[in-house]
């Protein structure tokens, strides 16, 4: 074990300034085939089906990459990173994004790959679907992205629907 480094505060800043324009660089050479499967067909399915969709990402660069990918339009809202003061688990940026769209969260649906984000979702009051298997306590939990799709959504909204109206 060698000897741990000590950075200054102005140190710091500078190479934490350096990374950013690295990342903020390869982000312009992002291009519609980086997008994960499944994920530009669900959101064209949800546009056409007048279903708004929401960003609640804690990434201050989550707008430069949605043009980077052409999936501006397909969101209705994006939360500002910038405005968040609790990070995840912490529901604030989901509600954010409630808010931004115009809907309660009991009427929305939140995904996410990371259990901080489940987490999220769950104290919102919004059903989850986790993407990953080590994910806990996901209203449905998916391998990946390519099966998120309009109809096992669908089907999930009606399951709740069903087991709603059995427990009143």
């Amino acid at each position: 074990g060698g000897k741990a480094t000590t950075f200054s505060e102005t140190q710091k800043i500078v190479i934490a300034t350096r990374k950013n324009d690295r990342y903020v660089a390869l982000l312009s050479s992002l291009g519609p085939d980086a997008i994960l499967p499944g994920i530009a067909p669900l959101l064209a399915e949800l546009k056409k089906r007048g279903i708004k969709a929401g960003l609640a990402s804690a990434s201050l660069n989550a707008p430069r990459i949605l043009a980077s990918l052409n999936l501006l339009d397909a969101f209705d809202f994006c939360a500002d990173a910038s405005r968040i003061t609790h990070p995840k688990p912490h529901p604030e940026i989901f509600l954010a994004a409630c808010t931004g769209l115009g809907v309660v969260p009991e009427e929305c649906i939140g995904v996410e790959d990371a259990q901080a984000g489940i987490d999220a979702i769950n104290a919102c009051g919004m059903l989850s679907i986790g993407i990953g298997a080590s994910l806990n306590n996901a209203g449905l939990l998916l391998s990946s992205t390519e099966e998120l799709t309009w109809p096992r959504i669908a089907g999930l909204l009606d399951y709740t629907d069903k087991a709603t109206a059995v427990n009143r």
